[in-house]
């Protein structure tokens, strides 16, 4: 049983060959993020992180969120930008204190 055994493992890792196998090379992010125009939904999901023996690269996931992070803050910047330009300078909120900025307005309809 012991002889059988100890065959099958020297089958299995090679038996001492002296020709080890080549060392794989780490899987390196591949960043689709494209730096010349805004992130599309596409984009975000054909990001793929390479996988370690522990989970994900924490360099590469900061990375890409911190990418992410960026453009999404400039989206939101420029859309309040037009926002407020689309409201135009004389337009006061609407809301409870434009309500009450003129009393009895109601009652003269």
């Amino acid at each position: 049983m012991v002889v059988v055994v100890g065959a099958v493992t020297l089958a299995v890792i090679g038996g001492g060959d002296s020709a080890a196998l080549p060392e794989a090379a780490p899987e390196q992010l591949v960043d689709p993020l494209p730096p010349n125009r805004p992130v599309g939904r596409a984009d975000v999901e054909a990001v793929r992180l390479p996988v370690t023996l522990r989970g994900y690269r924490m360099a590469d996931v900061d990375d890409v969120l911190s990418r992410l992070g960026a453009e999404l803050a400039e989206r939101d910047a420029r859309i309040a930008e037009l926002e407020t330009a689309l409201a135009g300078p004389g337009d006061a909120p609407a809301g409870p204190a434009a309500a009450s900025a003129r009393p009895g307005e109601e009652d003269a309809r």
